[in-house]
């Protein structure tokens, strides 16, 4: 059979030589594993640039690729996005630019309208911290949004999921993107099931988008069997209009080969 095409809406690229951007990754709470697993250290100690995700992928007919912020730290988050949009335009990727900034912070609407300078921008993830989907705070922040034209891209897990349904239908005209198809960090099928209604929870909200990614992360020897239930309710939550595919890439590069 021939291979699909296919644009990969969940990658990254570091550099650590960089005189500007920082990688401070975070760390898991005590006794919680790390979303890479085990050996996520291993992702501190290379480099990954554009020409090793080109050779990489030269073979699984990648048509466009999406970036995901990753530069955790950095100063001014949009030093992230010049550095991306120069390498896009200098070898045509990135095609698309998901950046970072503090949706809770009072002059985030700066930060957003330097980000939105750059051809490929295109949405926003924030990693914050507490009750972060009812903070008015973060609320602020988040319908600007819909100024600039981004999309969301939040990380959720099933417990928070009914607060994502109604953030995402409070602001109906800014696409929320479920990361990482939710992050189911178990495997079982108690977990399943509490997961499962979470998903289609969230997905009520009709401006709400799953990717299946990263499921590497959460199971390390995972094989087609054992992701399958997850794949599927994924599609059956939020019908095949709504969920799109990405590698997580090279993260879930610890857990197999992009092949």
């Amino acid at each position: 059979m021939d291979k699909l095409d296919f644009v990969d809406t969940h990658f990254h690229f570091w550099d650590y030589q960089h005189p500007v951007l920082v990688y401070n990754w975070p760390e898991p709470p005590p006794g919680v594993e790390p979303g890479g697993g085990p050996r996520f250290h291993e992702l501190k100690t290379f480099n990954y640039l554009v020409e090793d995700y080109i050779a990489e992928t030269r073979n699984c007919n990648v048509t466009k690729a999406v970036h995901m912020q990753v530069a955790i730290g950095t100063q001014d988050p949009v030093e992230e996005t010049k550095w991306l949009q120069e390498t896009a335009d200098r070898t045509g990727f990135p095609h698309g630019i998901v950046a970072h900034a503090n949706l809770k912070d009072p002059r985030v609407e700066e930060v957003l309208a330097r980000h939105a300078e750059y051809a490929n921008m295109r949405g926003i993830r924030d990693f914050s911290d507490g009750d972060f989907l009812v903070d008015p705070d973060f609320q602020r922040g988040y319908a600007l949004l819909e100024k600039f034209n981004l999309c969301s891209s939040v990380d959720l897990r099933w417990q928070i999921m009914a607060k994502a349904r109604d953030l995402a239908a409070k602001y109906p005209n800014i696409p929320m993107v479920v990361d990482h198809a939710g992050e189911p960090v178990e495997r079982t099928d108690e977990y399943f099931e509490n997961w499962s209604q979470g998903m289609r929870t969230v997905a009520e909200a009709e401006n709400t988008w799953c990717k299946i990614s990263g499921l590497g992360m959460f199971d390390h020897n995972w094989t087609v069997d054992s992701i399958r239930r997850w794949v599927l309710e994924c599609i059956e939550a939020f019908g095949p209009e709504r969920c799109f595919f990405g590698t997580n890439w090279p993260v879930d590069q610890l857990y197999s080969t992009y092949d």
